[in-house]
């Protein structure tokens, strides 16, 4: 079995001196009976699939079916090209790269769901930045996804990462926790401030509902996935410089299962609460059904 929680994970790579994702492809190569650089291999396509989803998104006019979204990626990574955006830099780009593979997924485009579809901007846009940043080799950025997956399997197995089941915080705040993790292995951080990050990251978000307009994950799902790239980056930066939680990232997630238990079913992606029952939703919903209907 996969390692209960983040903390064993931290001591298995702390005591043999070594990044968390060497623990995670040893780990999941035993478990799923396969070598590791047939993981490695498959990870390496996620990787390319991932890339065509940003470039796509950043570089066209992509549509969702429900023309409810869409372009709003290639906008804004237009106004951080000519330097008009008042954020700027790394941060500016992770948020247009996250739009834009969210964008794609709305547009019934190929995305890797990580953790989920409707938070599968997160990661990608956080791991291009801080690749290009640090000036990574494809090979670490494919092995730095390996601590993303293994925070997420942690996070699926004592929590949720299903916004059904426990909000957007499952989702958004899953894949904010593992982007910034795997950002800080990405950028050179240790096992325990990677485990920082995560917790910082996941804390900024805790309680976020899914209250997705219309049943349709476009609205606020994208944007969430900008907000969760951003919020990534900040909680890496945290850890990187040494600043710790005060709360300890699993049990963090011990506190978002509890919480999205406590959620009552209108919050929970049944688009029965929330920004989805409000004058402008209610109308853009009725907009949306009636012109499929046509």
């Amino acid at each position: 079995m996969f390692y209960k929680t983040i903390a064993e994970l931290v001591k298995k790579a702390e005591s043999l001196n070594c990044p968390i994702s060497t623990i995670v492809i040893e780990n999941q190569a035993k478990e799923l009976e396969v070598s590791e650089e047939e993981l490695i291999k498959q990870m390496d396509k996620n990787w390319s699939v991932m890339i065509e989803a940003m470039e796509r998104g950043i570089n066209k006019d992509v549509k969702s079916v429900s023309g409810l979204t869409g372009g709003d990626a290639k906008k804004l990574h237009l106004a951080h090209l000519n330097g008009s955006s008042i954020s700027g830099g790394p941060v500016m780009e992770a948020v247009a790269r996250a739009l834009a593979v969210a964008e794609v997924n709305a547009a019934m485009g190929k995305i890797v769901a990580a953790p989920t579809a409707g938070s599968c901007g997160v990661l990608p846009a956080v791991m291009y930045v801080v690749a290009e940043l640090k000036k990574s080799s494809r090979d670490a950025v494919i092995r730095a996804f390996f601590t993303a997956a293994g925070f997420g399997i942690i996070i699926a197995r004592n929590a949720s990462i299903s916004g059904a089941e426990g909000g957007c915080q499952a989702e958004c705040g899953s894949a904010s926790c593992m982007a910034a993790a795997a950002a800080v292995e990405l950028a050179g951080g240790t096992p325990s401030q990677a485990a920082h990050a995560g917790a910082i990251a996941l804390k900024n978000v805790l309680g976020l509902v899914c209250d997705p307009v219309a049943g349709l994950v476009e609205v606020p799902c994208i944007k969430r996935n900008a907000m969760a790239a951003s919020n990534a980056m900040v909680a890496a930066d945290l850890a990187l410089a040494g600043i710790e939680s005060k709360i300890p990232v699993d049990e963090v997630v011990s506190a978002m299962r509890e919480i999205g238990n406590s959620m009552p079913a209108t919050l929970r992606e049944t688009a029965c609460g929330g920004l989805a029952i409000t004058p402008t939703a209610r109308l853009l919903e009725r907009q949306i059904f009636d012109a499929m209907d046509n």
